[in-house]
């Protein structure tokens, strides 16, 4: 017997370990796990949990459909699924383990423990690349070493994609007889521990949903894509986040439909749809990271002389900033949505990230938890190395001076205060000409239902350069 123990990977199909498992005619079984205390250390977002355990019941019928049945295990911990796997191997007759590569440091020592528990079993565990088109340490600089800003890693690659090609694996064939599913809803022990488990009808669940949004992005919005994609208000990115968290459809399989849309693999910023290729490489470059340098998954800085910064830790004033009461429209109007939808516009994560880091000086973790705690599309590769961007204490080639006048933001990418005006009722009936700076209006028509700024945006960006110069001396 086969098993193949599925993560954040829910696909049939271009999903390695399912494929290679399903080489042969030995017996194939699935697991998925449930470990809600550990889903709660890592602040995973409720939201994010549903969505993940209603593609698991998804993909539970269509792999039953294929003679596959799908076994689920409750386990609080990491700690304890070792001793859970091997139970369930003797129990199942397992002699291998398939599996996608874990990229977190936390994930890794687990599954580095699952081997180590197989093997006095003689069960063999086979490890798969199926989080990345590359697998990480396939990019690195001449010495040998991870690349530690994002253009080079991109030029280098693009360059090793075009030397190594890539396959996309299909979904396995039937393999016996349908088999009964019984839905994650009728069973008790996974309800009592997250809740009522109907999917959020923003956010469909199922591969053809995926696929539907990427045919229709690359149909309609990707060759605009470099022009629209920083504007909230307009429907100009894929929005397939949540899908490629989850793994129900694989970055492959979006860098495959990309050549197929263009007939060719753009190289440049100067071909169309060069643009989203490349916010892929980014997802690459923060997993690739996350991998090589371990202390990004232990709350550390990627520049460690950035530990040394006097952040904030103000309870109040990270209140006001995650329920969008800060004063700056462009700001709220983005943690508004966040807090209602569990999801936030990619332009909007960067300013509100700037605006805890730089102007209110809040240590960026308390940021990075808060969007995991909410985001539907969590993930700590994307999410710590954003965070760190916007902080300053990350791989980037910018100097940390670079700070983002909320304000002004706001006017560029929200012109008209769409957005604003969506999520900040407040501001719904202000005109647009006083939509990002509100508060003069507001006195003459004597209201007083938005708050005042809580920062002089000019004196907080000042401070916030004097505090990284600090470190310098």
């Amino acid at each position: 017997m086969k098993l193949v123990w599925l993560r954040n990977d829910l696909r049939l199909a271009d999903n390695p370990a399912l494929r290679h498992a399903c080489a042969g005619d030995e017996p194939v079984a699935a697991l998925f796990i449930v470990s809600p205390t550990q889903w709660r250390l890592h602040k995973m977002a409720p939201i994010r949990q549903r969505f993940m355990l209603a593609q698991v019941d998804e993909l539970g019928r269509e792999l039953a459909a294929l003679g596959i049945p799908l076994h689920l295990l409750r386990v609080e911990t990491f700690a304890e699924v070792p001793a859970a796997l091997a139970h369930l191997s003797r129990e199942l007759g397992v002699t291998q383990l398939y599996a996608n590569q874990a990229i977190e440091i936390g994930e890794q020592r687990r599954d580095h423990a699952v081997s180590a528990a197989l093997a006095e079993q003689a069960v063999s565990c086979h490890w798969l690349n199926g989080c990345c088109v590359l697998p990480p340490g396939r990019v690195l600089t001449g010495s040998g070493e991870m690349f530690k800003v994002f253009t080079p890693f991109s030029r280098a690659w693009l360059k090793a994609l075009d030397e190594d090609g890539f396959v996309i694996h299909r979904a396995p064939a039937r393999r016996g007889e349908p088999l009964p599913w019984q839905p994650l809803a009728e069973r008790v022990w996974v309800d009592e521990a997250l809740g009522e488990l109907t999917a959020d009808p923003r956010w469909p669940v199922g591969e053809a949903e995926a696929s539907r949004r990427l045919n229709d992005f690359l149909e309609q919005a990707v060759l605009d894509y470099g022009e629209t994609r920083d504007f909230p208000a307009i429907a100009g990115t894929s929005v397939l986040s949540p899908y490629l968290a989850a793994g129900i459809i694989s970055p492959r399989q979006c860098v495959a439909a990309l050549q197929q849309r263009l007939g060719y693999r753009p190289q440049s910023k100067a071909q169309p749809g060069f643009v989203w290729l490349n916010e892929l490489v980014w997802r690459e470059f923060y997993r690739h990271l996350l991998v090589l340098i371990p202390t990004l998954s232990m709350n550390r800085p990627f520049k460690p002389e950035t530990a040394a910064l006097p952040w904030s830790w103000d309870p109040d004033a990270f209140a006001a900033w995650c329920e969008g009461r800060t004063g700056y429209p462009i700001v709220d109007a983005a943690m508004r949505c966040l807090n209602a939808t569990g999801w936030m516009h990619n332009r909007l994560r960067m300013i509100v990230a700037s605006f805890l880091t730089k102007d209110l000086h809040i240590h960026w973790r308390l940021g990075e938890d808060y969007f995991m705690s909410r985001l539907i599309d969590g993930d700590l590769a994307a999410n710590n190395g954003g965070w760190q961007w916007a902080a300053g204490t990350g791989a980037d080639a910018a100097p940390y001076f670079r700070v983002f006048n909320p304000t002004t933001q706001g006017q560029r990418f929200d012109p008209q205060g769409e957005f604003i005006r969506t999520w900040v009722t407040e501001l719904a009936d202000i005109p647009p000409a006083y939509v990002h700076q509100p508060h003069d209006w507001l006195r003459l028509k004597g209201r007083q239902d938005y708050p005042a700024p809580m920062v002089d945006h000019a004196v907080a960006r000042v401070r916030a350069i004097e505090m990284f110069r600090s470190l310098e001396k």
